[in-house]
């Protein structure tokens, strides 16, 4: 082993001798990255077909995002919400006005945005819906993913999130995904306060609903007086061929959850949109975070959010993802080794069959070999989700490395 290898398996074992194991990386060290691609610290390049589980749809290390970066770190990063910031106002402001809403409430990651949402989903209905005290359900889809703190898992099936992490939330109740029956079934009882989805289901391997049922849920919201939060912290900001996914079918939430990409890979922030008449319900002191709403954040999402729309991000992820699935879909015919090929713009998958004792990991561990990054989720569904910047010839390149390894299985 040379002394660049020796730099990047040192890395390794520092991170598996002094970290918790809380994950399982596919053994690359990556050292810099620019657009759609990475370099490890050997030198070798990789496409990043995760972008940090769609955190960098802008791309890694854009130039207008590390300008406004340093520029804003240079003046002031956190006051805190103890105290008005020159940032935090013009960030409302322009938040609110670009998804349509009246107020916004910034927070840092996605699961707190998540945990946000159900806390204003639940004061609204006290308040307004007139739930009695303590009585107030939300109701999820199965195989959700937001997160993993105690609130997320209580609202999990997936076994490793939640064996042994109990006593659980209570007043969260599970209903198949991708059913209105079910749905209608569960948000007709009184004490329904929220019924909270991710329109298409990331974790769970990019499953795609069928035609009409966001509709569906914005109907049965509101006949029965529920709220509608959308968790589109990984489905959003142009990452399935629209500016959110609910605009598929041209629905608007009445909480709508962002994350991820609301600050293109640069740091931690989120945020919880809602009208008044939601957002309103809590009032001084009842909610808030350290950071949330700092100045350096809030002005990294201004940039972040007008990248997607300057630079047509949404356009090109539906461009590309139509390319992408089509050469899937016909790589799917020339082998038996994908199950299926799923996706909606730049947010795709394939289902893989295990083979002769190999497995979704080990089609991920080839890929790495030649040049594309990619992890498993559910052992046998492999995502890819690669930054918004991506071009056709990139594409095509990574294309015929996919077809490459497959075929070699």
């Amino acid at each position: 082993m040379n002394r660049v290898e020796s730099l990047s398996q040192h890395l390794i074992d520092l991170e598996h001798r002094f970290g918790a194991h809380n994950y399982h990386p596919i053994p690359v060290v990556i050292d810099r990255g620019e657009g759609a691609v990475v370099w490890d610290t050997e030198g070798k390049r990789y496409f990043d077909f995760l972008a940090a589980y769609s955190a960098v749809n802008q791309g890694h290390c854009h130039p207008r995002l590390i300008k406004t970066l340093m520029e804003q770190a240079q003046k002031i990063t956190l006051t805190s919400r103890a105290f008005h910031n020159s940032v935090l106002g013009e960030y409302e402001a322009f938040i609110t006005s670009y998804f349509g809403y009246d107020k916004v409430l910034p927070m840092n990651t996605g699961v707190e945005g998540a945990e946000t949402a159900i806390k204003l989903a639940r004061r609204w209905g006290y308040v307004k819906k007139g739930i009695g005290e303590n009585n107030a359900k939300i109701i999820f889809a199965e195989n959700n993913f937001w997160g993993r703190t105690i609130a997320a898992v209580s609202a999990s099936n997936d076994p490793s999130s939640f064996h042994k992490f109990g006593p659980f939330v209570p007043g969260f109740e599970r209903i198949p995904y991708d059913n209105l029956l079910e749905l209608e079934k569960a948000i007709s009882q009184p004490d329904v306060a929220a019924f909270m989805v991710e329109p298409i289901q990331g974790e769970a391997g990019v499953v795609v609903p069928s035609d009409g049922y966001l509709k569906g849920i914005r109907d049965l919201c509101n006949k029965y007086n529920v709220l509608f939060i959308a968790d589109e912290i990984q489905t959003g900001l142009c990452r399935t061929g629209k500016l959110l996914a609910c605009d598929y079918e041209s629905v608007k939430p009445d909480i709508l959850i962002l994350g991820k990409a609301l600050s293109g890979g640069i740091m931690p922030v989120s945020a919880v949109l809602a009208s008044d008449d939601i957002m309103l319900t809590i009032r001084p002191g009842e909610h808030g975070s350290t950071y949330g709403g700092n100045p350096l954040g809030s002005a990294v999402a201004m940039e972040a959010l007008k990248i997607l729309k300057e630079e047509k991000l949404a356009e090109n992820a539906m461009t590309l993802g139509e390319v992408f699935r089509t050469a899937m879909r016909v790589l799917q015919t020339q082998t038996d080794l994908i199950e299926s090929v799923r996706g909606k713009g730049l947010f795709n998958a394939i289902v893989i069959k295990e083979r002769n004792g190999k497995s979704a990991w080990d089609v991920c561990l080839r890929f790495a070999e030649h040049g594309l990054l990619a992890k498993p989720t559910h052992g046998d569904i492999i995502r890819f989700a690669p930054p918004l910047v991506i071009n056709r010839e990139q594409l095509e390149e990574c294309i015929s490395i996919i077809q490459k390894v497959v075929l070699s299985f």
